[in-house]
């Protein structure tokens, strides 16, 4: 992709998890686990304007347990997130936490991302 095709529309990712436990102490656990893995991430991801990780309060059956809100420069910072050592380390140590994964990106403003 040349720079006259490159996207500088910045773009929102947002990741929601349920968590694995036999109790809710172990959910709980897990949840602050993987909380604090994936804010270790501020300031190392390049592109990365924006991490934001919250842990659902209402408890409410149908609600995830946490969700990640982040943003990217571009499509092509949000690319490189995705296989960055950093975010691969806490991908991997975190196997087995996350037992359901939804997701979506956009970008902000409604700008087209290519």
């Amino acid at each position: 992709m040349d720079a006259s095709t490159r996207s500088t529309a910045a773009v929102r990712h947002i990741v929601m998890w349920n968590v694995a436990g036999e109790t809710p102490e172990d959910r709980d656990k897990a949840k602050t686990q993987i909380k604090t893995a994936f804010e270790s991430l501020r300031g190392q991801i390049p592109g990365m304007t924006c991490l934001e990780i919250g842990i659902d309060v209402s408890r409410i059956d149908y609600a995830c347990d946490l969700v990640l809100f982040s943003e990217f420069e571009s499509a092509e910072a949000l690319k490189a997130y995705a296989v960055h050592p950093a975010h691969l380390r806490i991908r991997d140590a975190l196997e087995g936490l996350r037992i359901t994964r939804h997701q979506v990106d956009y970008p902000v403003n409604g700008e087209t991302v290519r």
